[in-house]
């Protein structure tokens, strides 16, 4: 019996049979995971109340007795991680349960979907809560900044009406002149320190002191000028002057060695910190995934009908 050639009809005859074939029936049931998930964050928030209630129980200010700070921090974190591990594996059972399915993988799948919704709904959540914080605390300062600045106002209109009512044109223009002629003999500084008066010694010590302490050092003739008027302003000795220039050119770099100590060991911590609290997120997520696929494992039909089977032997 002679065969011909293969009929390419023939291969799009197949085609459109295995095209026409009906489709498998969804294996997700995303009404069971929105159930699971809402179990999960109801038992969490509800285990997480319960533990609000017991820490402030423990809190006793009249007897002194309250525990430490830490203690409440590490009590508080423990409590929270098992109260969202309960939370989850008793979402993921649910989900697993309701999906119906018999089958180990898609229980588990379903529990990973009740992990991540859960997950996900709470960082919304906690995200809207801050904001609406934010915004309040915001909104508040804004109000409080209102009234200073009205109550501001009406104080200083009534000081004002109580000078203008109290004080003459002559002497406020005489006390204007006063500090403007001050202002003028501090400024017009630069000449011998023993003719300067001491308002411009002060000005030109001040001016020196800034240039050094922003510059980070001073040109040996602004060295020699800011020792001389230091020796003229208290009226001591140009050694002992020095003396007290060089005493203060130690400590403020002292000072500055500190201040930028203080700033690094900030960073430091922070960014440690920063570190262990991704740890710690990262550690709860995973055991929070851990505790949905076991209840969702638990929960399977093929699973629950077999631990059934095995307890009624």
């Amino acid at each position: 019996m002679t065969t011909g050639p293969s009929n390419p009809r023939g291969a799009t005859s197949s085609a459109s049979l295995i095209e026409g074939a009906p489709s498998l029936r969804s294996r997700i049931s995303w009404g069971a995971i929105f159930a699971g998930a809402a179990i999960a964050l109801m038992i969490g928030l509800m285990l997480n109340v319960l533990g609000t209630a017991v820490g402030a129980m423990l809190v006793d200010t009249t007897a002194r007795e309250t525990p430490a700070a830490s203690s409440f921090g590490i009590g508080a974190g423990l409590w929270l991680l098992v109260s969202n591990l309960i939370g989850l594996a008793s979402g993921g059972y649910v989900a697993a349960r309701l999906s119906g399915t018999a089958d180990g993988t898609d229980g588990t799948l379903h529990g990973l979907a009740v992990w991540a919704t859960s997950f996900l709904v709470s960082a919304v959540l906690l995200g809207n809560l801050l904001a609406g914080v934010a915004s309040t605390a915001t909104r508040s300062a804004s109000s409080i900044l209102g009234g200073l600045a009205q109550g501001a106002g009406s104080v200083a209109s009534a000081a004002g009406e109580q000078i203008a009512n109290r004080t003459s044109t002559e002497t406020v223009q005489s006390t204007t002149q006063s500090l403007i002629d001050r202002a003028q003999n501090a400024l017009s500084g630069g000449g011998d320190p023993a003719a300067m008066n001491s308002d411009q010694r002060k000005a030109e010590i001040a001016n020196l002191v800034r240039r050094r302490i922003t510059d980070g050092n001073l040109p040996a003739p602004d060295r020699e000028r800011l020792n001389g008027l230091v020796a003229a302003e208290f009226g001591i000795p140009p050694q002992e002057a020095q003396q007290r220039v060089d005493r203060l050119e130690q400590q403020t770099k002292q000072a500055a060695e500190q201040a930028e100590l203080r700033a690094r060991e900030a960073a430091d911590a922070t960014a440690k910190g920063a570190v262990w609290t991704s740890f710690a997120v990262f550690l709860t997520m995973l055991l929070g995934m851990g505790a949905a696929i076991l209840g969702a494992r638990r929960g399977t039909r093929e699973a629950f009908a077999l631990r059934t089977t095995a307890t009624i032997r």
